[in-house]
Formats: C-alpha cells, sequence, structure tokens
C-alpha cells in the first residue's frame, strides 16, 4: 500500500506517493530526476548516495523514502543557488579534488555536514567527517585541502 509524503526538497516543498520499501536515493533519483547522488555500493559502504536529511548526512540507499516525511531533505544540487556553485562546490573545483565525479556529491554533503557542525575544522577532523565516504580517482589529500579552503576566505 503506498504512504504519501510531503517534504521540502532543495528548498521548495513537494510531496510524492511511495511503496513503503522505496529507498530514499530511488525516490531521488526516479521521481525528482536529481541524479547528484550516485549508488554506488547499494550498502552503505561508499557514501556515494549522501544526502542531507534535516542537514545530516544519511545514505540515501539505506535510508526508507518515507522516513523523510514531514521532513527536509537537500541534495548536492541544493547545494548550489542560481548564482552559482557553493564556497564548497567551488573549492572543491579549485583544489582539484574532482576527477571522475561519481564520489563528489558524496563527499561534498559529507564536508557540508562536517562544516554545518564545525565551521573551521582541523585537518584531523576533516578526515573524520569524509570517513565512509570512498575515492578510486584523487585520493583524498585534495579532498582535504578543498574543506580547508572553503575556511581561507
Amino acid at each position: 500500500m503506498p504512504v504519501k509524503l510531503s517534504f521540502t526538497l532543495n528548498g521548495r516543498p513537494v510531496s510524492a506517493e511511495v511503496e513503503p520499501t522505496m529507498a530514499l536515493l530511488e525516490l531521488l533519483r526516479e521521481r525528482f530526476d536529481l541524479t547528484g547522488a550516485k549508488l554506488g555500493c547499494g550498502e552503505g559502504e561508499c557514501g556515494a548516495c549522501a544526502v542531507l536529511l534535516d542537514e545530516e548526512a544519511v545514505l540515501g540507499c539505506l535510508t526508507p523514502a518515507f522516513a523523510v516525511d514531514g521532513r527536509t531533505v537537500r541534495t548536492v544540487e541544493g547545494l548550489s543557488s542560481s548564482e552559482g556553485l557553493s564556497a564548497l562546490q567551488q573549492a572543491f573545483v579549485s583544489e582539484g579534488a574532482i576527477q571522475c565525479g561519481f564520489c563528489t556529491p558524496g563527499m561534498e554533503i559529507a564536508a557540508a555536514s562536517l562544516l554545518r557542525q564545525e565551521p573551521r575544522p582541523t585537518p584531523e577532523q576533516i578526515r573524520r567527517g569524509l570517513e565512509g565516504n570512498l575515492c578510486r580517482c584523487t585520493g583524498y589529500v585534495a579532498m582535504i585541502e578543498a574543506v580547508e579552503a572553503v575556511n581561507d576566505d
């Protein structure tokens, strides 16, 4: 039996009917065409599917869609504005923290969550904040430098 949801998605109110077994990632990609978050492992190990739920990073592949009812969801697409990339996203570009881009949305979501909790994180806090997000291309140094660069402005 479908469940009716109403929630805020990237700053705007939306609603959807979902099956009780639908994952949040599936809802975002299939119903709202928000394809930034990726299905990597499907088991909560890689972080490619991360989104913000009430400004806390969660794994979209493991979070049931019905869990967002009445809440706020922000995807990597919601980090930018009509004026362009957020400071965090621009730092990822400027620091060369992007190669294939598959892990980038999850990394940026994890970093956004970290920066909300700790606006001036140490390199160790950044490493811990990005734990659970796997990258096969860039390594992690440029990503740590990108998060540090957000505070250099």
